[in-house]
Formats: C-alpha cells, structure tokens, sequence
C-alpha cells in the first residue's frame, strides 16, 4: 500500500489564511507564508492554497503569494482560485507550484481539463470538487460552494478522470468544519469507482477521523485546516498514531 499524505489546506481571502464552517463563517487564521513554513517543517506531505475569493471575484490568485509561499518550503505544493485557462497554470507554475488545482472553471469548460492534462502533463492537474446531498443526490456545487449545479458527483468525477485529471479533491460541504469526520461512504464509492487518487477534504476533527477516512473512506490523502491552524493536531504526532494503527505514512 502507498503511503498515506497528509495535506494541510491553506484558504486564502484577501491575503489571510481563514477558515469557516460549511463554507461560511470566515475567521482568520494567520499568514499564510508562515503557516505553509509550519507545516513543510513539522513533515505535511502536500500543502493546498485555495484563494477562496479569486473565483467569487473574478481575480486571478496572486502569483507573487505562491513565490514566497514556494521559497519556503520543500514538499509539493498546490494552488487553486479562479485558474480558467492554460495561461493562468503557467504562470503558476513557473511561480513555484507543483500542481494546480480547479474547479468552477472545469464544470463551466470541462475541455479546460483536456488541456491544462495535454499541455503540463495529469501529473500537474488536481481536480476539485464541492458537493452537498439533497434529495438523498450529492450534487456539485461551485463559486466557493455557493451555486448549486445537478451535476452528480459520482458522473462528473468519472468525466474527470477521463479527461485527464490526475487527482480529485473531494470536498463535502455537509462535513466542511463540522469536525464530525469525513464523508467516508461518499469517499469510499469515489475510491472505488475510479483508478487516480481521491483526496478527503472536511470533516478532520480528531486523529481517529483521519484514520476512518485511510481504512473506511478509502481515501489516498486526507485534508484538514482549522485542526492544524488552530494547534488542535499537531502532524507529525498525527503521523505517529497512524502508523500504530497499521497506516502507512511517511514519518
């Protein structure tokens, strides 16, 4: 089995990293250069950048963020907000990324995916999506989660994989900074049904919830925030109480 990663997620709005409870709420949580400096250092796998406005806004995330966000540190490193086209990705990239990621943008071009997969290589393309269950359908929502779509989760992130993706973040918006764990059983499926790797996102509230989303959820890595930002869970402790559990990760 591969190892597990551990991916602290940075939410940025105006230059801050913040964090909310069902995608709402927002409350500062520090620097974000000095939080990604953090977590390099106490061994995160990954680390994730949203600019969570630069969609709502119509802003393109600030490449010079990602340079000095990219200066410090040593682990892979994604970045995502308001990227709509393969000049947006290069720029990114050439600022220190590693990956990008999208979202509202793939749903509203999904040949955006095709592209951005042809040109950098799937390597390079991490899809993401937010969902929520109404009438008992987990529905692709976008803008931050703030429009709703009738795109199933389950279809949509097939046509992902098919169109070059090569991860997916999965977000559920029901489990977003509740602390209540992840969606496992939706996770779970998403795992099952597809062959790149699905990233958990919302929910982490403990160590033991991380350890249900490896076995139950199936999941490849698991996201979190608050718990990190706010000292609740610190990752290399996280690291060793998985490892007793039988959980592969790198220590």
């Amino acid at each position: 089995m591969l190892a597990k990663r551990i991916i602290p997620c940075l939410d940025i709005k105006d230059g801050r990293t913040v964090k909310g409870v069902n995608f709402v709420d927002l409350r500062d949580a520090g620097d974000p250069v000095e939080l990604a400096e953090i977590y390099s250092r106490e061994g995160a796998d990954e680390l994730v950048f949203l600019d969570i406005s630069a969609t709502e806004q119509k802003r393109k995330t600030l490449a010079d963020l990602v340079y000095r966000v990219a200066e410090k540190v040593n682990i892979p490193f994604t970045v995502g907000g308001g990227i709509s086209s393969v000049a947006d990705v290069d720029v990114l990239l050439q600022n220190g990324a590693d990956k990008v990621s999208i979202n509202s943008s793939a749903v509203k071009n999904p040949q955006l995916i095709n592209d951005l997969s042809a040109k950098f290589g799937s390597q390079c393309i991490v899809v993401a999506i937010d969902a929520k269950q109404i009438g008992g359908k987990w529905l692709v929502h976008l803008v931050g989660g703030k429009i709703p779509t009738k795109l199933d989760l389950f279809e949509w992130a097939k046509e992902v994989e098919e169109r070059g993706a090569g991860e997916i973040l999965f977000t559920s918006m029901d489990n977003d900074g509740t602390k209540d764990g992840f969606a496992n059983k939706a996770l779970a499926r998403l795992s099952t049904e597809l062959n790149i790797p699905i990233i958990a996102s919302g929910g982490a509230g403990n160590m033991q919830h991380f350890a249900d989303t490896f076995i139950d959820g199936k999941s490849d890595a698991a996201l979190a925030a608050s718990v990190f930002h706010f000292k609740e869970i610190k990752i290399n402790d996280l690291k060793e109480s998985l490892q007793e559990n039988g959980i592969p990760v790198r220590l």
